[in-house]
């Protein structure tokens, strides 16, 4: 029935109502249906925050867990001012090291030093300048160092280049095997009489999973006569490290001098700054991904860490580590045959009559 309205108005009942119902009752599957959305978008977040981290701590890897001090010890690192070797230095510090910082770049490096001294209140961090691409450099840094300093404990080889240009140093080679391998095959070679002295006394040389698929190109090292790779450059100066640290392991056998390569893991550092300039877009997509999916320079220097203070490894000398364990490198960094080459290979390259 209708009911008639003063002033000539219709009155209708309200849609689907009994006549007496109340709009506030209708309002309630609606909430309903908003309270279990939220509670299904906070249970997908609270998901997706346990896979983030599970997958950051999986990034991670291993962490050296070695309380070892260092007290009267010296640690020389080289390109020690950022990434890796800057927090390797810093946790060398804090266990209570003289930790020399061996850079190209000495502004640079006493920034890094400064803090270093700062965070950790360790005073004796001293830096001092080293070029490896250089053999005139590498030949008067260890000079100066053998002079100056009266014990080597650990000479962590930590420096390196990464896909740049073809470049060559002022000695005719090309900068990734220079750098990477040549300047550091010399400085250890240099030092050995030091390191000697101190027993026992560990060689790390920082390596890369790169090395799989690399080659050691006898006939043409420095790619003077085939078109430039900067990525097989970089696998051949990388296998060259776990080659090099191999041989070094077997020549010093019972020497107490221990020799140790590793994989750091893929890290942000200023490592990659040469790929991001052949590829700049590329760089400026990965940027925010690689926050995710790589490892920080502190949890990128955990396994040089292990390497270096780890009691009982002396057994395990001429080896590869990755993540704080021993892992079988690729075969073609087992091969003792290409190890023994290259070795001779580099001595005369460097100038090197007197090797160990």
């Amino acid at each position: 029935m209708r009911a008639d309205a003063p002033g000539g108005f219709l009155v209708l009942p309200w849609p689907g109502g009994g006549g007496g119902s109340d709009p506030a009752l209708d309002l309630e599957p609606v909430e309903e249906d908003q309270g279990g959305l939220l509670l299904r978008s906070g249970a997908l977040v609270g998901l997706i925050l346990i896979c983030v981290t599970v997958l950051r701590r999986w990034i991670a890897g291993g962490v050296c867990r070695s309380p070892a001090r260092l007290d009267g010890k010296t640690v020389l690192i080289t390109g020690a001012n950022t990434g890796i070797g800057k927090e390797t230095s810093r946790d060398m510090a804090r266990r209570g090291a003289r930790v020399v910082m061996a850079c190209r770049d000495l502004t640079r490096a006493e920034q890094a030093a400064e803090e270093i001294r700062q965070s950790t209140g360790n005073g004796n961090v001293v830096i001092r300048h080293l070029d490896l691409s250089s053999v005139y450099s590498v030949r008067e840094f260890s000079k100066d160092f053998m002079d100056t300093e009266d014990r080597l404990d650990v000479l962590i080889n930590n420096a390196g280049v990464m896909m740049c240009p073809r470049w060559l140093t002022e000695d005719g080679f090309e900068t990734q095997l220079a750098v990477n391998h040549l300047g550091h095959f010399l400085l250890t070679n240099l030092l050995l009489p030091m390191l000697k002295s101190s027993v026992p006394s560990r060689v790390v040389t920082v390596s890369s999973i790169a090395h799989r698929g690399g080659r050691i190109d006898f006939d043409d090292l420095f790619s003077s006569r085939k078109t430039y790779s900067s990525m097989e450059s970089y696998r051949q100066s990388k296998l060259a490290n776990v080659l090099f640290s191999r041989e070094l392991g077997r020549r010093l056998t019972g020497s107490g001098v221990s020799s140790f390569c590793l994989h750091p893991g893929v890290i942000r550092t200023e490592l990659g700054r040469h790929v991001e300039g052949w590829f700049p877009m590329l760089g400026a997509l990965l940027r925010l991904p690689s926050l995710l999916l790589m490892k920080t320079p502190s949890q990128g220097c955990q396994t040089t860490m292990y390497c270096a203070v780890t009691p009982g490894l002396e057994g395990q000398s001429g080896r590869y580590f990755s993540d704080c364990a021993e892992k079988e490198a690729a075969p073609e960094g087992r091969d003792n045959f290409v190890a023994r080459k290259l070795w001779e290979e580099s001595a005369q390259l460097v100038g090197l009559k007197d090797t160990c």
